[in-house]
């Protein structure tokens, strides 16, 4: 039996292929179009999603029901003596507080080591590449989640909103400020920091509001990280709920902005486009943990 595993849920955007040569397990998280639920990526696919969406559909969010957690912990305890579980923030779900609870049940007490660092997106895919190098250098599941956890303000996202809409179907913004920045083309950044979701700026078209990013971010680290940077220990991220071209189109301009560095992009998960709707782009960093 090996060591240590790790879970996550589908909201770090890993790919299935991604996390099957990795060795990681993925809890895929429920939404429901009207009272129906369905599981990101096993019985919808992405393309089914966002027509669905895009034709006004209700959607909404849930978290996962205990049983599922704790079947991908039994499944996962029979390959692994212990699992590190690294969920969606608790800033954003009550899963992980959940999930806390139930790492304190006696089959999983001292097995199930819960991972809150505030992580969502790539972000969050970048803390499990990170949990899978600490394993890998020799720590013990305790340790790692410490290690995690105290890197949990070391980050930051910012994601510019193509569409108003969905912010307006889940209560974000009113009706009359959604048509307002309709008819004015305004493209709000959100940014996510330490498990809080906030709005930063609002720009009048996604060029600017790219732009607006691409500042704020070389802000952040220049005043905060610069020391992190400059030593290479800041991996820089994207996410995406626009087409391909769109992505691959933002990942260069991040790329070039930043001085030809490595940009790790995902899709932004089903979960969270059911509020930022398509179109999206995001653009964050994370520092690598420090040792102890």
């Amino acid at each position: 039996m090996k060591s240590i595993g790790v879970v996550t849920d589908s909201h770090g955007g890993i790919s299935r292929e991604e996390a099957e040569h990795l060795g990681v397990k993925v809890l895929p998280m429920p939404f429901y179009f009207g009272e129906e639920c369905f599981l990101e990526n096993v019985s919808i696919s992405r393309d089914q999603f966002f027509e669905r969406i895009n034709g006004g559909e209700k959607v909404s969010t849930s978290q996962p029901s205990p049983e599922s957690v704790m079947d991908i912990w039994r499944e996962s305890l029979r390959e692994y003596e212990k699992i590190l579980y690294i969920p969606l923030s608790s800033g954003l779900s009550g899963s992980c507080d959940t999930a806390k609870m139930l790492a304190k049940e006696e089959e999983f007490d001292g097995k199930v080591f819960v991972v809150d660092n505030g992580r969502v997106s790539t972000p969050l895919h970048r803390s499990i590449l990170d949990a899978l190098e600490l394993i890998e250098e020799g720590y013990s599941a305790e340790q790692i989640r410490n290690i995690l956890e105290a890197a949990r303000d070391k980050m930051a996202i910012y994601v510019a909103v193509e569409t108003l809409e969905h912010l307006k179907r889940g209560g974000r913004i009113s009706a009359t400020s959604a048509a307002l920045g309709t008819i004015l083309n305004i493209k709000p950044i959100l940014r996510f920091d330490v498990g809080l979701l906030e709005t930063y700026k609002k720009c009048r078209g996604m060029k600017k509001a790219r732009r607006e990013m691409l500042e704020a971010m070389k802000q952040e680290l220049d005043e905060r990280f610069a020391k992190e940077f400059a030593a290479g220990e800041v991996s820089i991220l994207a996410a995406s709920s626009a087409d391909e071209a769109t992505t691959l189109e933002w990942v260069e301009e991040i790329r070039e902005f930043f001085g030809g560095v490595e940009v790790l992009c995902d899709q932004l998960s089903m979960g969270l486009c059911c509020h930022i709707g398509p179109g999206g782009l995001g653009i964050g960093f994370s520092c690598r943990p420090a040792r102890t």
